[in-house]
């Protein structure tokens, strides 16, 4: 559920993209124009739903991974001179994808060179992976509070 400007409304109603949820007199207001009445009821319900409302996984990109991984290095904990880096590397045949691409700062990036963090001997704080929906997070967040209520 959401709600939407009347504008919205009435171009949703139009284009057939919406139909009214109740057909009560009282439930619709009245807009005039010099030539038309259209009534407009107060609650619609979208017939289809458009591709804005499809949740897509973010691009793999600098500022995506930095928030993901809290702006602090996966090797060694540091929020300095951040960069990115591919934990197997790409000369190895590691692909530019979420589960291969961490925040590490300098120190640690030129340390790894181009191994693995096995061969390094760095381990990784964080298994990296995709974001996950909002709705699923939001979720997850959920069931720990309520497990840490019923903790108590």
């Amino acid at each position: 559920m959401s709600r939407v400007n009347i504008k919205r409304a009435i171009v949703l109603l139009v284009t057939g993209k919406a139909e009214p949820l109740d057909r009560i007199e009282d439930n619709f207001w009245q807009v005039r124009s010099p030539s038309l009445v259209f009534d407009v009821p107060k609650q619609i319900r979208l017939t289809l739903a458009g591709n804005e409302r499809l949740w897509k996984v973010p691009p793999v990109n600098r500022r995506e991974v930095l928030r993901r991984d809290h702006y602090t290095c996966q090797y060694c904990g540091s929020t300095k001179n951040l960069t990115l880096d591919h934990v197997i590397p790409r000369s190895k045949g590691g692909k530019h994808t979420w589960d291969n691409v961490v925040t590490a700062c300098d120190r640690c990036n030129a340390r790894k060179g181009d191994r693995t963090p096995v061969q390094a001997g760095m381990p990784l704080r964080t298994q990296p992976k995709a974001p996950m929906h909002p709705v699923v997070t939001f979720a997850e967040q959920f069931w720990r509070e309520q497990q840490q209520q019923n903790l108590e």
